[in-house]
């Protein structure tokens, strides 16, 4: 956490180079999350005209569960984050920018890096998370009565099913040239 009464009093700003732990705080808040390690922010925050600006590089080790198979597959993710603050007294000046999500407002005098580096692993989360011998093979999993299908094969489904129920299918060769 930094004091924005420090942040102010330092013209150059605060670099920070810090490793977290945050495993339990983002295992409370995605159930899915099996572990995170190696979790690093190194940046700087900086104060400029009512704007407090934290801008950092953040690196972690995921281990989700494939989207596939549900085995765990770890993987490292590596990005950069900038992020706006206002104090709540200065919110009429800087009321658009909050409006339009482009800055967020500081409560209790304080921003919480390990609150930022949560959102932002949270929100870097991938739709599809696939292991390297998933990603490399079309094989898709099945069992007795039931397979998963790609939306590209789901929708040819779909298409013979409604050949195969059209009224006049059975009609279809009936004025073919002999």
């Amino acid at each position: 956490m930094f004091s924005i009464l420090e942040i102010k009093k330092n013209s150059d700003g605060i670099a920070f180079d810090r490793s977290l732990d945050i495993k339990e705080k983002l295992q409370a808040r995605d159930e899915d999350i099996l572990d995170v390690k190696d979790v690093r922010a190194t940046g700087h925050l900086s104060y400029d005209d009512g704007l407090y600006l934290l801008q950092y590089t953040l690196g972690y080790t995921l281990t989700l569960p494939s989207s596939r198979s549900m085995q765990p597959v770890e993987f490292h993710q590596e990005e950069l984050v900038s992020e706006i603050f206002v104090e709540a007294s200065d919110l009429a000046d800087k009321e658009e920018l909050v409006r339009e999500n482009l800055a967020m407002v500081i409560e209790d005098g304080f921003i919480d890096l390990e609150e930022s580096v949560i959102d932002n692993i949270l929100l870097g989360i991938p739709m599809q998370v696939l292991s390297e011998e998933e990603q490399a093979s079309a094989e898709m999993p099945s069992g007795n009565h039931w397979s998963v299908l790609t939306e590209e094969q789901y929708d040819a489904l779909q298409d013979e099913k409604k050949k195969a129920n059209n009224p006049f299918a059975s009609l279809g060769g009936l004025f073919d040239d002999e």
